[in-house]
């Protein structure tokens, strides 16, 4: 009877401390429950915003197909000095002067394109095509002389 009781109680101290350690693993507080996106979320790597490689082959072709069509501030061969040309660098940040300077991809173009990710927006600058975050103009991704 005694042996019984025994393998009683380690099954019950067993359980519990099963459910301990399964409560201690989940993220957040308290009795928060873990929706599927948060699980989704944990088995995928986060994503970063770049340009595909159709992407990089689509846009110069299609600005230069359309330079006719182009909006003024995108058709002339506006270039940036050297200096501001190397400041244009992935991981880097858009100067100050020229984030007064972006024109937006063409409507026509961006619907082409992969959709972007919440913050982020494609902008031409100098010729180049920049994908950068919105509120912070932190460079992802460049397209260097996509419009000839």
């Amino acid at each position: 009877m005694r042996t019984r009781w025994g393998l009683a109680a380690g099954l019950a101290a067993l359980v519990a401390l099963g459910g301990a350690s399964a409560l201690a693993q989940q993220p957040g507080k308290g009795n928060q429950k873990r929706t599927d996106g948060d699980k989704v979320r944990e088995v995928l790597p986060e994503s970063e915003a770049v340009f595909t490689r159709e992407e990089r082959v689509l846009i110069p072709r299609w600005l230069r197909t359309h330079r006719s069509g182009l909006p003024p501030g995108l058709a002339k061969r506006d270039r940036l000095p050297p200096g501001l040309e190397k400041q244009l660098r992935e991981r880097g940040t858009l100067p100050p002067g020229l984030q007064k300077r972006v024109q937006p991809l063409p409507f026509e173009l961006e619907r082409q394109l992969h959709l972007l990710p919440t913050g982020y927006r494609r902008v031409v600058i100098g010729g180049n095509v920049i994908l950068m975050k919105d509120n912070t103009a932190a460079i992802y991704d460049i397209i260097r002389e996509a419009i000839p």
